[in-house]
């Protein structure tokens, strides 16, 4: 790995720059300082500006002046592989690399409006992440969308690259909140969360306990990131529990990874498989939950972080009780002709992946919306049930019951009594 020249300061990088680039760094400051002044400002406190790391270091020197701005390299994972290569192979072998795939893979996405996604203000925002291979980065470009290339400084903000905001657990905010993944809203509201803002108010000691995300998801600085459960919170085996491994493939099926006729896989069970959105084995799993018991057991004793963790676990599959139930009512509504099967569906069969969207195709034409009954499963499924468990993980007691378990509960109810009222008014 290139190592980073130190000791230089930033006036003496710029000289030496000079000396030997075509396109002087004084003029990339001097234009820059009143186009976009906060990007200079940044560069300028930055640990790059403070060794021998140009503006044509990673933008190249073939733009120089406005009009051809688009000449402007913009730099991928790669070009900061040039000296943080340890970085960007762990990073590669995470699962925070999967994120624009995973998004990709998922037929959701595709009934969303651009901006959202190539634009990045829904979902683009933050699966942007992942090492894209050339024909994505051309397909972006071709829509107009040029500046979502690299995934290093969704968390090392551009243009100060900095180690400490990225070790900030606020770095992790911007993605980690709200609708089906509110981790921050968990973290920062439990006792780990709160111990930290305290230390940070100066009221613990320096080398008091207070784990950030980081502590537990990225220790010692590795990026290459995974879970045991992923965000699916589905997984295989199939446990013993004969109820609970029932449950389990009545979720499998509704997510399309399973054949509701057959029980055989699927060809979207290859997609989840290439992002690794869910373990498929007792090894991967055990390996994931192994490191985080290591990282409980900085703290607590291994025993009481084992228990904590299986009674996780035991909650997981209390909420899939709850899950199958609903999904089975709804089933039997396709099963008996009462929903029509949307056209885009893999079966007549519920399909969790479809979200709140259309019935799969573009956003902007005049099509039947999913239906109601089928909205409140996708909320009982991708908000009530996700926030049962993680904020049960992530040791939170509102999130985990009201939030959550309470929540899963009122929808199979209304899920029910909306059944029953669509039979009574069923016409053959």
């Amino acid at each position: 790995m290139k190592k980073a020249i130190t000791g230089i300061a930033a006036g003496a990088a710029a000289l030496l720059f000079l000396a030997g680039n075509a396109v002087a760094e004084s003029d990339c400051i001097g234009c820059h300082t009143k186009v976009s002044p906060g990007m200079v400002k940044d560069y300028n406190v930055s640990a790059h500006a403070e060794n021998d790391v140009t503006c044509s270091s990673c933008h190249g020197d073939a733009h120089s002046t406005a009009e051809d701005f688009k000449k402007a390299l913009l730099p991928d994972e790669q070009v900061c592989a040039e000296c943080h290569e340890e970085q960007v192979d762990q990073f590669s072998h995470g699962k925070h690399n999967f994120g624009w795939t995973t998004l990709n893979a998922i037929p959701a996405t595709h009934s969303a409006p651009d901006e959202l996604i190539e634009g990045g203000r829904g979902c683009g925002g933050c699966h942007n992440m992942g090492i894209k291979t050339e024909d994505q980065k051309l397909e972006q470009r071709a829509k107009g969308y040029r500046y979502q290339t690299n995934s290093c400084d969704e968390c090392h903000t551009r243009h100060s690259f900095s180690k400490k905001e990225a070790q900030n657990p606020r770095a992790c905010q911007q993605c980690h909140m709200g609708y089906d993944h509110p981790q921050w809203e968990m973290w920062s509201s439990s006792k780990h969360g709160m111990r930290w803002f305290v230390q940070q108010n100066g009221d613990l000691p320096e080398g008091a306990a207070a784990p950030t995300c980081q502590t537990c998801h990225l220790p010692d600085g590795n990026h290459a990131n995974e879970t045991a459960w992923g965000f699916l919170g589905v997984r295989l085996p199939l446990p013993d529990d004969e109820q609970a491994a029932a449950d389990r493939v009545t979720i499998l099926k509704a997510l399309g990874v399973l054949d509701p006729e057959t029980g055989n896989p699927t060809p979207i069970l290859d997609a989840v498989k290439a992002v690794r959105m869910a373990k498929l084995d007792q090894e991967s799993w055990q390996v994931e939950r192994d490191k985080m018991l290591k990282t409980c057991s900085q703290c607590h004793s291994m025993n009481y972080a084992k228990q904590q963790l299986d009674m996780g676990d035991s909650i997981m599959m209390k909420a899939d009780r709850l899950m199958a139930e609903a999904i089975e009512t709804i089933a039997a509504l396709y099963k008996d002709g009462i929903i029509k099967q949307p056209a885009n569906y893999p079966a007549n069969y519920p399909f969790l992946l479809t979200f709140m969207h259309t019935n799969g195709e573009r956003w902007d034409k005049d099509l039947d919306k999913l239906s109601y009954i089928d909205q409140v499963l996708v909320q009982m499924y991708m908000k009530h049930r996700m926030r049962t468990y993680q904020g049960f993980f992530h040791v939170n007691p509102d999130y985990a019951y009201w939030y959550g378990w309470n929540e899963m509960t009122k929808d199979l109810g209304e899920i029910k009594e909306l059944a029953k009222s669509m039979r009574a008014q069923h016409v053959k």
